[in-house]
């Protein structure tokens, strides 16, 4: 089962503002610059009549909604994971295996529950839909298949508060009627290079041999369209392994080679990378600092600490200290945005941090 939750932060802010509902809704992350400046994060079906997808610049998403009384909110990325959170508890103990790959989509290994019987299957659905719907009230598209790629496909079908479900013997048929573009790993870029070579279905890519995908794609990409072509895939449900670094980026209100000025907004990123890294109830070696200048040029400084640490203070004094001196080997340096990183996590097995023994 892939549990696809609909157009989730456009349907969390409805949620949360109910005099916004049955008008379009964008959520957009807004750069600070100007009151249009940055880009649309996602958007109800509403406002995606009008056009307006992901990754479109705010200006040209207001332009395409002129006509319409249309909302524009910042993204509030705190509050859309708490409801996060308490979605896929729900969906933690509907099967004999979770797998979260996204704040707003996760897998569940529905095998066992269904007796390995699809007529089971709708039931189960229907009531993981009830349970989200009753708690958290928000909406999912459901997909059921032998394995994760038909799955997830198929939640796509029947978007929002879909249910599909492909039984083995119907995967070909299913998938032969798709555009290529439905894959998942099928981007823009792979998407040109399928309609140079005149493959617009999965039916069309599934004629191509192993050796022509792996000739124009590569080894990996290759094998795996071929597979995919035929819903091929035998990967498991399983939980993802803990993070290997959490990072958070921003940009500034404008270009500055000022410490003081690029500061305010490094803290503020510290505090929330740090509050994160002690959510997961881990620490980390490795702090650093990510600066991106106006030429579009991207820098990073590094810092190894003594022991890991969880604690605030210690990761904020190491990213000022790092940012300054980045700022001092190049003065000329105009800093567009910045970010900080942690890295080296772990989980700690005893005290391991003296900050965090004071706190106690």
């Amino acid at each position: 089962m892939h549990v696809d939750l609909d157009y989730f932060y456009a349907q969390c802010e409805e949620n949360r503002k109910p005099d916004i509902r049955g008008k379009p809704v964008v959520v957009c992350v807004y750069s600070g610059r100007t009151e249009e400046s940055g880009v649309v994060s996602t958007s109800n079906y509403l406002a995606r009549k009008y056009g307006v997808k992901a990754g479109i610049p705010i200006a040209r998403a207001k332009k395409l909604l002129e006509s319409a009384n249309s909302v524009f909110l910042p993204m509030d990325r705190p509050y859309y994971e708490q409801v996060s959170d308490s979605i896929m508890e729900i969906l933690r103990g509907q099967g004999d295996a979770f797998e979260k790959v996204g704040i707003d989509e996760a897998y569940i290994e529905i095998s066992t529950r269904a007796n390995n019987k699809f007529e089971q299957t709708e039931d189960i659905a229907a009531e993981v839909k009830r349970q989200i719907l009753a708690d958290e009230q928000i909406t999912c598209s459901i997909g059921i298949a032998p394995n994760k790629l038909v799955a997830k496909i198929a939640s796509d079908e029947r978007k929002p508060d879909g249910l599909t479900v492909v039984r083995p013997e119907d995967v070909n048929s299913f998938l032969t009627q798709l555009p290529a573009s439905r894959m998942p790993g099928v981007g823009k870029k792979v998407e040109d290079k399928l309609d140079q070579m005149h493959v617009r279905t999965i039916a069309e890519l599934s004629t191509l041999s192993p050796t022509s995908l792996v000739e124009n794609f590569g080894k990996s990409l290759g094998g795996y369209l071929f597979r995919a072509a035929r819903g091929e895939d035998d990967e498991p449900v399983k939980e993802r392994e803990q993070p290997t670094q959490l990072s958070r980026i921003a940009t500034l209100k404008r270009d500055s080679s000022d410490l003081p000025e690029i500061l305010p907004l490094l803290s503020k990123l510290a505090n929330a990378v740090t509050a994160k890294l002690n959510e997961k109830g881990m620490t980390c070696r490795s702090v650093a600092i990510i600066a991106i200048l106006n030429d579009l040029s991207i820098h990073t400084k590094s810092k190894t600490l003594e022991q890991p640490t969880a604690d605030e203070k210690t990761v904020m004094k190491a990213t000022h200290d790092l940012m300054k001196e980045f700022l001092d080997s190049i003065p000329v340096a105009m800093v567009r945005r910045t970010g900080v990183k942690l890295s080296t996590l772990s989980k700690p097995t005893g005290q391991t941090d003296i900050a965090n023994f004071l706190k106690v």
